[in-house]
């Protein structure tokens, strides 16, 4: 087995230099909150950059140096150091607008004790005119030295050729052994860990990795970018996404928080599977609800975490705990039924193995689909035992169900059943539930919703569902009766002025 380890390239600076905008432009894709407030980034952001002649990883780090007293310069500063003793090349980008800063003297003393290749960035150089900016920047002292703008993306491809010149000279490029390795593994299960603000979503991947990855604190809105962690546990291949609390549309009071919840928003939709982690300790609340309607409206497998439950009843056993629980607020987790409840506490690393227990029963029985003769004859008899409502005049036939065997997109393919019925209007979403009811009876997928997909199949005698249009049948011998045929036009006789005869005897 091959030993490769991807290369890492670490982006750093100090705080609204542009190095989330070098780090989307590198990675072609809008990953990074790119924002003119100074300290937005705080977490270490990770991606794979994979269209270059050597791929490599890709992080982007917080600002060092801040002087915004927000109380995480330091776990800033800490994230960001463990990304330089980490990385085998450093871009390390300065501001050609306002030129030379004491903090840059301060890091370029940092990087070069590293001794680890540095590529000088001077950002903001967005045209030819202004390169002479860039020259008092020499006195850093690095011998690669490039002007870019990552606002218009001015020599990037310059940059992109260094990067993969100076991870050749240190024979990191793969070999055709290891790339075709590399090709062939396993893709991961991409988990999205999703939440309102400071219910412990970040210390819970602390807790997994048992590392400070994350940047945890009691303040809300921590975690601004949706972070990226890559894990392995057991053989199996994760990818977990730390994402920022969703808090309602009425309470975002910055921009920043605006963008940190599409991040949220769009890590929910590329997931396979969403972690909802719920403050057990203060119990379910109207956001936890409206988060649960966002993973119910893309469909996305759910598992509802039931974090701090140290602190639910902490005199009794967890035993005890689950009952309490189970009668003070389980009838308040109705919104998403289909997703099994787990217990645990990040903080104590308590009963993690149950998460991804969970995840691996919900992965294997999201591969195990339902044949097509036991589930015609079970809706089948659901329909007769209870036949459904009657609406305008008629009712719903049901003529063939089938699971759909088609590779959907992720690791976690949701069941989708394909109805033929007489028509589609007819099934009401109470019938639906009803129908999703008895399968689920029978065969049991926590943590899978379900979407029927119908086919309509209408018969040509009945009245439609408005009430308005019939439709009438077709008679196959009989030809169709063409436009009527063309006559031509007879001419119409002019009418002549009537003319008065004289009467006899009369003079002219």
């Amino acid at each position: 087995m091959s030993l490769y380890r991807k290369p890492l390239v670490a982006i750093v600076g100090r705080p609204n230099v542009g190095k989330s905008a070098i780090f989307n432009r590198l990675a072609n894709r809008r990953i990074a909150i790119v924002h003119d407030e100074p300290g937005v980034t705080r977490d270490r952001i990770t991606t794979e950059v994979t269209k270059v002649r050597i791929p490599y990883d890709l992080v982007d780090t917080g600002g060092i140096g801040s002087i915004i007293e927000d109380g995480f310069s330091a776990q800033v500063r800490t994230e960001a150091d463990i990304a330089i003793a980490a990385a085998d090349v450093i871009l390390f980008v300065v501001d050609a607008r306002e030129g030379v800063h004491p903090i840059d003297h301060e890091l370029a003393s940092v990087l070069r004790r590293s001794h680890t290749e540095v590529i000088l960035l001077v950002n903001k150089v967005d045209t030819a005119k202004t390169d002479a900016d860039a020259a008092e920047f020499a006195i850093l002292g690095f011998a690669q030295e490039i002007s870019v703008s990552a606002a218009h993306g001015r020599n990037f491809e310059i940059l992109a050729r260094r990067i993969a010149d100076s991870l050749n000279d240190q024979g990191l490029g793969e070999t055709r052994a290891e790339k075709a390795e590399h090709e062939e593994a396993p893709e991961p299960v991409k988990i999205a860990i999703v939440g309102r603000p400071n219910v412990g979503k970040s210390s819970l991947i602390n807790a997994i990795l048992n590392d400070a990855r994350s940047i945890v604190s009691e303040i809300a809105g921590t975690t601004r970018d949706a972070v990226d962690v890559p894990y392995e546990r057991e053989g199996q291949h994760y990818l977990l996404i730390d994402t920022a609390g969703i808090r309602q549309r009425t309470k975002r009071d910055t921009s920043v928080e605006v963008f940190s919840v599409m991040r949220s928003e769009k890590s929910i939709r590329r997931a396979d599977i969403c972690l909802l982690v719920i403050d057990a300790s203060s119990g379910v609340v109207s956001q936890d609800r409206r988060i649960a309607k966002m993973i119910i409206d893309e469909n996305k497998p759910c598992i509802v975490l039931l974090n701090k439950f140290d602190l639910f009843h902490p005199e009794a056993s967890y035993s005890d705990r689950i009952e309490h629980f189970k009668e003070d607020l389980g009838d308040d987790l109705f919104f998403i039924p289909y997703a099994p409840k787990v217990a645990i506490s990040a903080k104590h690393r308590q009963h993690l193995g149950k998460i991804f227990g969970a995840i691996d029963t919900v992965v294997e029985t999201s591969r195990k689909p339902v044949s097509t003769g036991a589930l015609n004859r079970l809706l089948q008899q659901s329909i007769e035992r209870n036949p459904p409502p009657v609406r305008n005049n008629k009712r719903l036939k049901l003529l063939y169900a089938t699971q759909k065997r088609e590779d959907t997109p992720g690791i976690v393919p949701v069941p989708e059943y394909l109805l033929f019925v007489n028509h589609a209007d007819l099934l009401t979403r109470t019938y639906e539930r009803f129908l999703e009811n008895q399968i689920r009876k029978e065969y049991p997928m926590e943590g899978l919703p379900f979407v029927f997909r119908l086919n309509s199949r209408i018969d040509r005698h009945d009245l439609a569902t408005d009430g308005q249009t019939v439709l009438k049948k077709k008679t196959p011998n009989k030809k169709k009766a063409g436009p009527p045929p063309v006559r031509p036009n007879k001419p119409i006789a002019k009418r002549l002025p009537r003319v008065r005869q004289k009467p006899k005897g009369e003079k002219s």
